[in-house]
Order: structure tokens, then sequence, then C-alpha cells
């Protein structure tokens, strides 16, 4: 695949991703930039085994994730902060963001532990199918969309924790 035809067919996505990420458009810029940068150099070490396009959401994540480093805004991945979900996939989803605040979602989305924090993150920021997921982790789609579902009862039933807790 040429750049020309990479960078068309998925700078959107991309972009959305990396902006959901960061919620600042120059910054979503840079990354986005910086990862079909990265991409083109290593897209012979490209195996295949998942989709291009969650391969280069991979990439963004990781480039996001080192500039937070280097910029030391954060002490460690876990302090970003998720803003802008009302685009969220499902109407569950569109009523945990309606309902809390940004920051009760961030705390209790840290509250989660691996894979659940993860494909959480993946459907609802990248907007990623769990096709898609489960390549990511190596797993199946059925394993993606039955850990997505746990992690978005435990979200939401923490979320009605902290409310009655008010």
């Amino acid at each position: 695949m040429e750049l020309d035809e990479l960078f068309n067919t998925y700078f959107k996505d991309v972009y959305r991703y990396v902006l959901r990420l960061s919620n600042n458009e120059h910054l979503a810029d840079e990354i986005t930039s910086d990862t079909f940068f990265k991409a083109m150099r290593s897209i012979k070490d490209f195996r295949g085994d998942c989709d291009i396009r969650v391969w280069l959401c991979q990439i963004a994540k990781n480039s996001y994730y080192s500039f937070l480093k280097k910029q030391k805004n954060i002490s460690n991945i876990d302090d970003i902060e998720f803003q802008n979900l009302e685009d969220s996939n499902s109407l569950i989803d569109e009523k945990i963001v309606k309902q809390e605040d940004t920051r009760q979602l961030q705390k209790v989305l840290h509250t989660l532990s691996d894979p659940y924090k993860e494909v959480f993150m993946w459907r609802v920021f990248a907007e990623l199918n769990f096709k898609q997921i489960g390549q990511i982790f190596n797993k199946t789609d059925n394993w993606a969309c039955v850990t997505y579902h746990r992690a978005r009862a435990m979200i939401k039933n923490r979320l009605e924790e902290l409310n009655n807790g008010k």
C-alpha cells in the first residue's frame, strides 16, 4: 500500500482516536502525522495478523503515551483524563457519560483491571469492532464482546455506587 493511499484511507480514523485520547486538536494532528511516519518506516514489519487500522491505532496510542511521558504531564498512563465521550457507541455508554462527569468516569476506568480497561477504551475511544479488539489481544471476537460488556457493567455499578455515596 502506498503512503498516499494509507494516509487517505486511515487518517480520519487515527486522528479521531488520538483526539479522543488527547482532547487537543493540535496534539492529535501531530501524533497522527507521527503515526503515519512511523508506520511507513515499519510497514515491512507489519505481519498482517490484524487489521491495518488496529495496527495504526496501536502506533498512535504508543506515540501519544510516549509524548505524555516526555512532557512529564503525567506520572503514569493511569492519570490520563478521558473526555468527550458523547459519541459512545451504545446507549448505555452514552448514559454513563451523561450521568457522570469526566473525573468520575476517569476514576472508575482506572479501577478496572486489564483487560477490562483496555477493551473498554478500544471500543469506546477508538470505535473498534469486537473482531479488531480480539485481534489486539490474540483472542476471539466473542471474548472481546464479553469482556467489553463486563467492563461496561463494572463501570455502571461503580458509578452507581459513587452516586449513592454522595
